[in-house]
This record gives structure tokens, sequence and C-alpha cells, in this order.
């Protein structure tokens, strides 16, 4: 007998609160690196209405206009309007500090930035090995944004949400039942040019990529509660490291306890997490498992992992043993061999603030080997 079940997923748009102050965070992380490659930070973003607040903590030589680089960057985004109640005219405030000697000193003897648990996850599901429901979430809110800098819907504004039902039948996609997406807009449009243009502009080109049909209409919802004028922090407040979820698997696999935006590598709530990815990607490339999750675990200043684990859910095609000599041959899981074996000193982060931390082929941890 058939076994029919669903998982939904979502992700947010660029513009969105959360991840302005993600964008934030990972945007002043790189400037650091690009100067000082040593640097080590920890920078947590808050977006409220008419205010930009920065905290958190950092070692580097690097001299970065912190000011500065935070307006271009909401600019960038698209707020400009101060009749929003958020723009890049905002009140702006920094709080930053040099990191905590207590956490230095564990980190300059190469050990871990902090204590923490992290998971990575992949499975067959989509050709860069992850949950076809928020892989298709993120391509969403991807289109959308794409759909509003290069002006085809011209009354899309910055903010948006996209969220994906799937339907699996006995363990595998089957179709796609149910769309949700709420984009912000400015006053002229009316309701059905809204849903109309999303569903043509939006929704269309994702499903045809991958070959699902549409759902049935009734199943496809835009803006839920009608009118949506004011996007982004004016309406709901943002913070660094809120959307883990959306960041990592949508919900598909476990998570981890820390965020990962505005961290350095040494910070092993965002490296763990990406050495995990790595392993588990890896495994299911090479044909060992049809899915795979990897879980480590950390102590702050010490080097190597606590734990690590290796679940294949019963799909592995090899045995436990060759699995673990190809992983231990695949990555030293320390701090350092982390950081090394994805060169993750270098300024990528900014890449990974919008749209997932995972399934991107061009960062390093997506590496298949």
């Amino acid at each position: 007998m058939s076994k029919t079940t669903f998982f939904t997923s979502e992700s947010v748009c660029s513009g969105h609160p959360d991840k302005i102050a993600d964008g934030i965070s990972d945007l002043l992380l790189d400037e650091l690196l690009k100067q000082d490659l040593n640097s080590r930070a920890g920078i947590e973003t808050v977006v409220g209405g008419n205010q930009i607040c920065l905290f958190g903590e950092i070692k580097s030589q690097a001299k970065i206009d912190f000011e500065g680089l935070t307006r271009g960057y909401i600019n960038q985004l698209g707020y400009v309007d101060q009749s929003w109640g958020f723009s890049d005219k905002a009140n702006f405030s920094n709080f930053i500090h040099q990191q905590s000697p207590e956490i230095s000193i564990g980190v300059d003897k190469d050990g871990a930035g902090d204590q923490g648990m992290m998971f990575g996850y992949a499975c067959r599901e989509t050709s860069n090995l992850m949950p076809l429901p928020i892989s298709l979430a993120h391509q969403l809110t991807y289109q959308i944004d794409t759909t509003r800098s290069n002006q085809i819907l011209d009354w899309l504004r910055p903010d948006g949400k996209t969220q994906v039902t799937v339907k699996y039948i006995n363990g595998q996609p089957s179709s796609i039942e149910k769309i949700v997406i709420a984009v912000a807009h400015n006053e002229k449009v009316t309701l059905k040019e809204i849903r109309l243009g999303v569903i043509k502009e939006i929704i269309m080109p994702v499903l045809d990529k991958i070959k699902f049909a549409l759902p049935p209409d009734e199943n496809i919802i835009i803006n839920g509660t009608g009118k949506w004028f004011i996007p982004g922090p004016e309406s709901d407040a943002g913070l660094t490291g809120r959307k883990i979820v959306v960041d990592t698997y949508g919900g598909y696999a476990r998570v981890g306890g820390g965020a990962f935006s505005g961290k350095d590598a040494s910070k092993v709530d965002r490296s763990g997490a990406y050495a995990a990815r790595y392993i588990a990607k890896n495994i299911v490339a090479k044909g060992f498992a049809l899915k795979c999750e990897v879980g480590l675990a950390y102590v702050i200043g010490h080097a190597k992992p606590l734990m690590k684990t290796i679940e294949t859910f019963q799909t592995a095609t090899v045995n436990t043993k060759e699995i673990d000599e190809f992983v231990d041959n695949l990555i030293d899981t320390s701090v350092n061999g982390i950081i090394k074996t994805l060169d993750l000193k270098k300024p990528i982060f900014s890449k990974t603030t919008n749209y997932g931390h995972f399934g991107k082929e061009d960062l390093p941890w997506e590496k298949i080997i």
C-alpha cells in the first residue's frame, strides 16, 4: 500500500527584515576579512522602525566604515523611500566591541569559538541534493527579487515570503500541492494584477524549469490578507540569525543550536554546519546512501568535535566502515581542518545570506570530490 505525506518549507526575500539584518552582518564580516583574513567576528544587527543597530564583538586589524557600508547595503536593497518608515537614512547606532579575551584565548589555541551541535543533510530529491520543498521556496524568493530588481513587475517593493507544500508518495516527491506567496507592492496595482503577475513571472518560470505542474488555482495563495504597502522593518523588526530554518533545510532535517550570519569560521555554529553538509553531500553524491544526515558537536576552546554521527536512514549501499573511512579521508573535522579544507578565511559569506546557505554550487562546502 502506498503512503502519502506532505511537507512544507518557507523562504524569505533579501528585503525581509531578518534578511536585511543577516545581509548587513555578513557584509561587514566580508569587509573585515578582505583587509585581515584572520579577523574574528560575531556581528549582530537589529533593524526596526527607522533604526539600525549593530552589536557583537570583533578581533581584527581591519578598519572599515560600518555606517557607510550598512547604509549602502540598505540602499542597494531598494529601501530608499523614507515614507516606508525605514530606509538608508534611518538612525544608525554601533555598539560593536572587541572580542572577549575569555573567548579569544580558546580560539588562539585553534579551538572552537563556542560550544554547540551542528547538522548537515543531503538527499536525492534535487540536482543539488537538497530537499525539494526548501529548494523551491528559495527559487521563488530569488525569482521575486530578480523580477523586482529587473523591473519586470515594477509595482513590487523590497520584501516578500514564499511557502511550498510538496506531496510525497512512498517518500518520493509527487507533485507541488500548494504555493503561498506574499509580496509588498505599491498602492496603484490591483489584487487581480498582483495575482496574475506573480503566477506568470514568478511561479511559472520556476515550475517550468523543474517540470512540475502548477497546483490548482485554489491552492495558490497570493497575499493572503490582501494589500501590503509597507515593506520591511517598519512593519516587523529584523534580527540576525532569526531565519535559521530558512537558512538550512526548511525543517526537513535537524537544525543545530546556533545561527550563521555575521560569524567568522572560528565560530563552529557556522563552519561546523558547513562541514556537516559537505560530508553528507559527498556521501550521497558518491552513491553510498540515498539520504544522509551528519551531526557534529564541539566545546569552546577544543579543536576536535566531541561527537560525529552519520545517519543514512537505512538507505546505505555500503557498510559503515567504508563510509567512515571515506569521511576520514574527506575532511579533518577539527576547527582548523574545516577552515583549511573549505578555505573559510576568504570573504565569501555575503553569498550565503539569501536563498539558503546550502545548495549553491559555487560555495566550497557544496563541492563534490
